[in-house]
């Protein structure tokens, strides 16, 4: 943290999101929280319990509002079936799946999504408080299974919905709801069903959520097990975390509140091993980076899997793989990580991480870069930094690691226009030698305490190559990207959307928008 770490004072809230810009504290406080960068696995076993989930009928499935088709339509992109109707893309047919593979062949390689249209049986609250109440994106999590269905997590006021789909984006049954979860921090798909990363009601100091992980096969709940609780004295309010599985274990990274102990009032992040019958198992760590302010998480076949946060104490993104981010922990960029002002953000932007063939990984993030960056001679323990940003605006930046334990060389921007903010960066595979960045730009941009409010000005889609060099002039496209994408066994992305256009004028003040259809993009490189 830039200054001392800090203590409970922190626990102002915003109407919809915990604020978590640092504040003074005690440096004797500071000094004692130090040994929990040496992260120690969190192997205790946890509650586990289960609920049927409640069914949804194909009828309801397949509804939707004059609003939200209105919506849609405003969006301006391009159906498989050639309407922005729900009720014709909520029917899989031959005839729609025909249409579907001739538009994306039309646009194979031209940068230009094409989309279905899903009805939703609920409304869908499409826009979250961010820190300052900054406007963003509702997470959406598009998984795809071995067998190259897709599923798509949204949360509702029911609890989480799962959305089941085929592999031309078109629904395929009905809505799973995971009664009692209050957000999507993953997914992983299985040809049989599917695992969620959420929060669940808890008892606790703060009455906070619990982290959770919840399997259903089919319409059946398996294992619901939690990851805080008393035993561990933690909580997770908000969870901007990943949830990746490597065929045998799951992993789950997050961020966590104490709620006694050394911890106590503090924010850190903690990884977690899951069997595949949900049991807790060795490795990872309980306590790792401070305020993380954007998790990334990549499944290896062997080993630790690969880490990334951003660590407002020591004020910069890490590779924390293995580590739980201590002292020797490569560093990728030196930032100014006060919540507001740091590339990893909030749910909706929470980190990317791919890998090449090779074992070389990429990650992609929202930039202020460092005019300087030098220890804090007011911090006793000699973890805190002290960052002044080069720019007052973010810029994009993507950065490679040789591999999964290694720092990266140097950032490479790809935006630099003064006065631009650029929020929502995203990078995923595009073929088998290129990478696609995608971000949203506001121009016009007045920022204040690190958020920025201007005129959005599109989502644009670049192509660089395994070294950043740009492979050609930026597409902006009418589609969104506003939560992970997944990637088809043929190399094509694909990804959920509310068919809306964003605005960054003002901050969200107030209940979200809601939509009652989503987007279901897809791009073929």
């Amino acid at each position: 943290m830039t200054n001392a770490r800090r203590t409970t004072t922190h626990r102002r809230r915003s109407p919809r999101r915990i604020a978590r810009k640092p504040l003074a504290g005690s440096l004797a406080v500071a000094a004692l929280l130090g040994g929990a960068w040496y992260a120690t696995a969190a192997t205790s076993s946890g509650d586990s319990g289960g609920s049927t989930a409640a069914k949804t009928s194909p009828s309801a499935s397949a509804s939707t509002s004059a609003s939200a088709s209105s919506e849609a339509a405003a969006d301006g992109s391009t159906s498989a079936s050639g309407t922005a109707t729900a009720s014709a893309s909520a029917k899989t047919t031959p005839k729609a799946v025909a249409k579907t593979s001739t538009a994306a062949k039309a646009a194979t390689g031209t940068l230009t999504p094409i989309s279905t249209t899903v009805a939703l049986a609920a409304k869908f609250p499409y826009l979250t408080a961010g820190y300052n109440n900054t406007r963003e994106w509702t997470r959406t999590t598009t998984a795809v299974a071995p067998n190259g269905t897709l599923r798509v997590a949204w949360p509702a006021a029911d609890g989480v919905h799962v959305t089941p789909l085929n592999a031309a984006g078109l629904r395929s049954g009905a809505d799973t709801i995971v009664k009692g979860a209050k957000e999507v921090g993953g997914l992983v798909a299985h040809n049989d069903g599917f695992a969620l990363l959420t929060r669940v009601t808890d008892t606790n100091k703060w009455k906070e959520t619990a982290a959770a992980i919840v399997r259903y096969t089919g319409a059946k709940q398996t294992f619901r097990t939690k990851l805080t609780g008393t035993a561990s004295n933690d909580t997770s309010p908000g969870l901007d975390g990943q949830l990746t599985w490597n065929g045998s274990k799951y992993g789950a990274y997050f961020v966590v509140h104490g709620a006694g102990g050394f911890a106590d009032g503090h924010f850190g992040d903690k990884l977690t091993y899951i069997s595949a019958k949900g049991a807790k198992l060795s490795g990872g760590w309980s306590w790792g980076c401070s305020h993380n302010e954007g998790i990334a998480l990549h499944a290896e076949t062997s080993g630790a899997f690969t880490s990334l946060c951003f660590d407002d104490w020591r004020s910069g993104l890490f590779v924390s793989t293995g580590i739980g981010a201590p002292d020797v922990a490569p560093v990728v960029q030196r930032e100014q990580c006060w919540a507001g002002y740091c590339g990893g953000t909030f749910p909706s932007r929470t980190g990317d991480l791919v890998k090449s063939a090779s074992g070389r990984y990429a990650t992609a993030f929202a930039s202020r870069g460092a005019a300087s960056a030098k220890k804090n001679s007011a911090d006793s323990s000699g973890r805190g930094w002290t960052v002044t940003p080069k720019t007052s605006t973010h810029q994009v930046a993507v950065a490679f690691m040789a591999n999964r334990n290694s720092g990266p060389g140097k950032a490479i921007y790809l935006t630099s226009t003064a006065g631009t903010e650029n929020v929502n960066v995203h990078v995923a595979p595009y073929g088998k030698d290129r990478l696609l960045v995608s971000w949203e730009s506001l121009k016009g941009a007045k920022c204040n305490a690190g958020t920025c409010t201007g005129t959005f000005t599109g989502t644009h889609l670049r192509l660089i190559d395994w070294n950043g060099k740009v492979q050609g002039a930026d597409k902006v496209v009418s589609a969104r990207i506003s939560g992970d994408i997944a990637v088809l066994k043929n190399g094509t992305l694909t990804w959920a959307y509310a068919p809306v256009t964003p605005t960054y004028a003002s901050p969200l003040n107030g209940a979200s928008p809601t939509t009652t259809s989503l987007r279901i993009a897809r791009l073929t490189p």
